[in-house]
């Protein structure tokens, strides 16, 4: 990866204004701003008298029933259903920054799709959706019918009451997958062409500036720029392939790879060079990444969630650095840290962080994301069918994939593979989990300071923790406290429509995969193999992710068994 930082000494408040990290806040701020006031600014109309009548609903049927009624789930869909991103100016904003569609056979309908095209698609998938549909009313049916004979007495059979409970679940079930077919008959044409070469010079644009006040410059910048994200389009079209997206080959993947195809054979072009931003881009996309970290989830979730995340993974960490350190002896330090943050934490978010904290080198940064990578679309895969196949609860299971597979986006698809309240205990967990992404980031400066890069008879320098600290850290941890108090402030209703459904879901979550994947092409670009084969002797980087991993796996199953089954009940009931 190119320097982060100019070549001058920058002090006091020119900081703000000349370093890298810096620039990565303000860029993200401005993006979150500008969704603030576009989402807010216009509520949906008679989003708050919506909410009351179906709060309303909801509230009846707990008193009537101990168990969540078909009329209480049917009230609650019809709050969820009210987001801010439906509307028609989102909508477009929404077809600005999307990323290119999914395909089949044919990847040019990924940019590119005719209205006989779409109509074909559209009518192919219709049967099954109809098919559904009716199997959704039949369950629909029975989850009443099964809800009504345990009123009959009063609820206070359980035997009748866990039937009415497995006939709602199976009814859900058959909804959800109802409304995925749905998406399938209501697919439009489009092209996409315009839109994305539009987003390229945007974001070269928007960059570009902090390109400036970082003293490169920006006609260099733009010019690598368009390449770049040229090959983040090709990331996201391989990525949306129908059998990649079931295997969970995404798009960090594909565009490590194609920029390391390019790097190690013709080479990459020099012009290209200055657009070659890792940390730039990442550090951009990170300080959004703490706007989806709300408290309000975090809590709603409790105890159990707090102690799988924060209790495991530290240790998880420290033993899996003392282990690389002791038993397989990796020669590098920051090799052996980066690894296992990315492994124990959250996967490339950490990594990137704990490796700015003690300045590992670019080609240890880009073996730990690269195993990263492959062990978490193994884990998508096999971890979902493992905890079907042993008959583990859903809401362990979810708990056990949240704790243990680095991405958020493998966690949710993970989750979603065993149902919705996995799903749910999943993505929770996993973002109560990317909080420690801050403490990680000062502890390893704190720790590199005072001992690994310590010299004989120096004195400890507050100055020297701070200089190392990761500055994007700061945005990453103010971006999470200001949305979680924008999200109490307007309560949960309206929180998950205008910040879920609007700011976030409308915007910055789209902006953010795309600022990720512009880095993981950089990642590609900036790497050479020769530059890892010293790293790999002695297959010790792989020992470490195995074991840390494995570790993992076994402590963090035997915490949120501990946790959500013996120590929290209660909790777990309600969920």
């Amino acid at each position: 990866m190119p320097e982060s930082q100019p070549s001058e000494e920058v002090t006091g408040w020119a900081e703000l204004f000349r370093l890298e990290d810096y620039w990565a806040i303000w860029l993200a701020l401005l993006v979150l701003l500008v969704g603030t006031v576009f989402f807010l600014s216009r509520p949906p109309a008679g989003m708050r008298e919506q909410f009351a009548e179906a709060n309303r609903i909801m509230a009846d049927e707990a008193d009537r029933a101990p168990f969540r009624t078909v009329t209480w789930y049917e009230a609650g869909n019809t709050k969820s259903g009210i987001k801010a991103s439906s509307a028609l100016r989102a909508k477009r904003l929404a077809g600005f920054i999307r990323k290119p569609h999914g395909w089949k056979n044919n990847p040019l309908e990924s940019l590119m799709l005719s209205e006989a095209g779409a109509e074909r698609k559209n009518t192919a998938a219709q049967p099954r959706y109809n098919e559904l549909l009716t199997e959704v009313t039949v369950a629909r049916q029975r989850a009443v019918s099964a809800e009504t004979t345990a009123a009959m007495t009063g609820f206070g059979d359980e035997a009748l009451n866990a039937a009415a409970v497995a006939a709602i679940d199976e009814w859900r079930a058959l909804a959800t997958e109802a409304s995925s077919a749905k998406k399938k008959t209501t697919i439009s044409s489009h092209n996409q062409i315009v839109n994305l070469i539009g987003l390229a010079i945007a974001l070269g644009i928007f960059f570009g500036i902090g390109t400036i006040a970082l003293g490169r410059s920006f006609r260099k910048f733009l010019v690598g720029f368009l390449f770049v994200f040229g090959i983040a389009i090709l990331a996201y079209i391989a990525a949306e392939q129908a059998t990649m997206k079931a295997y969970g080959i995404g798009y960090a993947a594909w565009a490590i790879l194609f920029g390391l195809l390019i790097s190690n054979t013709v080479g990459t072009p020099e012009w290209v060079k200055p657009a070659v931003q890792t940390e730039y881009f990442i550090k951009t996309g990170l300080v959004l990444l703490g706007a989806e970290i709300l408290f309000g989830k975090i809590l709603a979730i409790g105890v159990p969630g707090i102690f799988v995340s924060w209790i495991v993974t530290p240790i998880v960490l420290v033993s899996t650095y003392i282990f690389g350190q002791k038993v397989i002896k990796i020669p590098s330090k920051t090799l052996n840290i980066t690894i296992s943050a990315d492994m124990s934490v959250c996967g490339v978010s950490a990594a990137i962080a704990t490796a700015a904290a003690c300045r590992a080198k670019k080609e240890e940064l880009t073996l730990a994301v690269g195993m990263s990578l492959v062990f978490t679309a193994v884990m998508m895969i096999a971890m979902p069918a493992f905890i079907k196949a042993v008959g583990i609860p859903e809401i362990l299971g979810g708990a056990w994939m949240g704790g243990t597979i680095d991405a958020t986006g493998a966690v949710a698809a993970a989750g979603a593979f065993l149902g919705e309240r996995a799903l749910y205990v999943a993505a929770t967990i996993k973002m109560i989990q990317n909080v420690l992404i801050g403490v990680i980031a000062f502890f390893v400066a704190l720790y590199w300071t005072a001992r690994v890069d310590r010299q004989e008879g120096e004195r400890v320098s507050i100055w020297e923790i701070w200089h190392r600290f990761p500055k994007f850290v700061i945005g990453f941890i103010g971006a999470s406290i200001l949305f979680s108090a924008i999200y109490a402030a307007l309560g949960p209703d309206a929180g998950y429509t205008l910040i879920d459904q609007g700011v976030i879901g409308g915007l910055t979550k789209t902006l953010r995969g795309w600022f990720f994947c512009l880095a993981f092409v950089s990642i590609g670009l900036a790497t050479n193999f020769r530059e890892l084969k010293e790293y790999f002797k002695g297959g010790k980087p792989l020992i470490l992710y195995v074991c840390g991993q494995s570790f993992n796996l076994i402590l963090t199953l035997s915490m949120a068994y501990l946790m959500f089954y013996v120590v929290f009940t209660k909790i777990t009931a309600a969920i």
